[in-house]
């Protein structure tokens, strides 16, 4: 007779968007989460598919690693198929999905052209609706399950961060939007505010360093940028089933930045 399971996540079957490093908060979530019973499968694309690959063997257990461009309704549509195929459901969606060009981000906030924006838009903000739109039905046949998004606190204007706090922002209000939308069918939808972590999106930000520098100081559990762990806790706490009647929130794991003042 097999083992059974066990662990908070037994038996859940898991898709993981955004894992590029091991400092990702991405690849915290797949650790733990294998760590705690579930199966998982990854996701990549375009140049940064062989990085997915390269580290998914970094994992507990070596997962498969899927195509899938988020602005490509095509390669969403045919991981769709694929973990049809494979589990017949989805227990939880993890979207670690953002991107800027270099315009948006890094201090000349009025000077970014709309066309720039509007990729910062559509791959940071939209393709949360899309995901949610397109792996719903895979979430229902699971009793509903659990979409989690990953944020940067949103109510605060950022030095340098510019058009990808206005998609965050539009993120948290997505994630409100497909809560409502998907509640329906039993599936919670919630984000995690992370605190700044030197991972491959932060190197994007000029000024990056004014975060590193500034943000242990006020938090008042103190703040380890380069340890993602606490963040992927939260994540796999809102994919378990210990929080059943929590949808449309955004849970802060940052040290309690977000609650202080000066």
């Amino acid at each position: 007779m097999p083992d059974t399971p066990t662990g908070l996540l037994a038996g859940k079957r898991l898709l993981v968007t955004g894992v590029l490093t091991e400092a990702s908060i991405a690849f915290a979530t797949a650790r733990l989460a294998q760590s705690q019973g579930a199966e998982v499968v990854l996701t990549g694309f375009g140049k940064g598919m062989r990085l997915t690959q390269r580290v998914a063997g970094r994992l507990p257990t070596e997962p498969p690693v899927l195509e899938m461009d988020a602005t490509d309704d095509d390669q969403i549509a045919a991981v769709v198929d694929d973990l049809d195929a494979r589990w017949g459901a989805l227990d939880g969606l993890v979207h670690a999905i953002g991107f800027a060009p270099a315009s948006a981000i890094g201090g000349d906030f009025l000077a970014t052209p709309w066309e720039d924006v509007a990729t910062a838009v559509r791959v940071s903000t939209y393709s949360f609706a899309t995901l949610g739109r397109a792996f719903a039905p895979l979430l229902a046949a699971a009793g509903g399950g659990s979409y989690v998004g990953l944020d940067f606190d949103a109510t605060v204007a950022w030095p340098s961060y510019d058009w990808m706090g206005v998609a965050k922002a539009g993120l948290e209000s997505a994630c409100r939007y497909t809560a409502r939308e998907l509640g329906g069918q039993g599936t919670r939808v919630n984000l995690v505010a992370a605190g700044p972590l030197k991972t491959m999106a932060a190197r994007q930000i000029e000024g990056f360093t004014s975060f590193e520098d500034t943000w242990g100081d006020r938090a008042p559990l103190g703040w380890d940028v380069t340890d993602a762990e606490p963040v992927g806790r939260v994540v796999c706490g809102l994919l378990s089933d210990w929080m059943p009647a929590v949808t449309g929130e955004i849970v802060h794991c940052d040290g309690g930045v977000h609650a202080m003042g000066v």
